[in-house]
C-alpha cells in the first residue's frame, strides 16, 4: 500500500491541478493519480527491475529517495507484485486506459482458492508465470509472450482466446470436472451422437443438432462459437467422412440424414 501511495506522489502530474485518490472498497484499494504511465508497459517494469530513467517531477523524487520513501536499487512495482504473490492473493490490476490518469487496484482477498493453491504448491513459480496465470484467473486476455510462457510451462491448454488450464494443473488443484467442461468432449462423440439422433429420427435440421449438443460443448466457448463448432461438424461429416449428407434446403432449414 505504502509503495503505490508513494509511487502516486512521485509521479503525480501537478500541472494538471488535480488530486491523488486512494478509494477503500470492501476487498480492494484503487489507487489514481493525474498523468500518462511514462514507462513503456506495466510488464516492461517487471522485466527491467531497475529505477526509472525518467522521473516527471525529479526534484520531488530525489527527496523522497533521501527520506527511504521510494527505492533507487529496483522497481518498487516489481516488489508490490511480489509481495501479493508471496500472500497468494491476487495481482495489482493497472488500468492505463485513460492517457492522463493511472489507476492501481490492489486487492486484499483471494478471488480463486484453486489458484492460490496452485501457487501454494509450486512456490518456485516465476513472477512471469504468476503474472499470467493471474490473467487467466481474472479472465483477461493474455499477450501473445504470456500465452506462450503458459503453454511451454503446460499450464494451460486450447488456442487464444478460448484457454483453460491444463490436465495437471487441474488434477493439483482439484478441478478435473471444471477442465472437463472447458475441454469438451472428444469430436468423435458428438459425431456419434449426431449418428445416433439419425438413426432413431432418420433426418433433423441444424437445430435439433444444437438442442442435442450445445450443451455437451466446451463451457470455455461462447454461444456464437458452439453453433458454429456444430455447423463444422455437420459439414466435415457430410465431405470428409461421407456419413451424412443434405437432403434438402440450406442454413437453419436445411435438412440432414444419412448417407445412404
Amino acid at each position: 500500500m505504502r509503495e503505490l501511495l508513494h509511487n502516486c506522489i512521485a509521479h503525480q502530474d501537478y500541472r494538471l491541478n488535480g488530486r491523488i485518490n486512494v478509494v477503500e472498497q470492501e476487498d480492494s484499494l484503487l489507487f489514481t493519480n493525474l498523468g500518462h504511465f511514462i514507462p513503456p508497459s506495466v510488464e516492461w517494469v517487471i522485466e527491467t527491475d531497475s529505477p526509472p530513467d525518467q522521473y516527471r517531477n525529479p526534484f520531488l523524487a530525489q527527496a523522497m529517495v533521501n527520506l527511504n520513501m521510494i527505492d533507487t536499487m529496483g522497481s518498487g512495482m516489481k516488489r508490490v507484485f511480489r509481495t501479493q504473490r508471496d500472500r497468494f492473493f491476487p495481482l495489482p490490476d493497472y488500468d492505463l486506459s485513460d492517457q492522463q490518469r493511472v489507476k492501481v487496484r490492489l486487492l486484499g482477498k483471494i478471488l480463486d482458492e484453486n489458484y492460490t493453491r496452485l501457487l501454494m504448491r509450486d512456490s518456485e513459480m516465476g513472477l512471469h508465470e504468476v503474472i499470467a496465470l493471474d490473467r487467466v484467473q481474472k479472465g483477461q486476455p493474455l499477450t501473445d509472450d504470456q500465452f506462450r510462457i503458459l503453454k511451454r510451462q503446460k499450464l494451460i491448454e486450447g488456442r487464444k482466446p478460448n484457454i483453460y488450464i491444463a490436465a495437471s494443473v487441474a488434477r493439483a488443484t482439484g478441478q478435473q470436472a471444471t477442465y472437463i467442461r472447458n475441454r469438451g468432449l472428444d469430436k468423435s462423440h458428438y459425431k456419434e451422437l449426431i449418428l445416433k439422433y439419425l438413426r432413431t429420427y432418420q433426418q433433423a435440421s441444424p437445430v435439433k443438432f444444437e438442442e442435442l449438443l450445445l450443451d455437451k460443448m466446451p463451457d470455455v466457448l461462447s454461444f456464437v462459437q458452439k453453433k458454429r463448432k456444430i455447423r463444422n461438424l455437420l459439414q466435415e461429416m457430410a465431405r470428409n467422412d461421407q456419413t451424412i449428407q443434405n437432403v434438402g434446403g440450406r442454413g437453419p432449414g436445411a435438412l440432414w440424414a444419412l448417407r445412404s
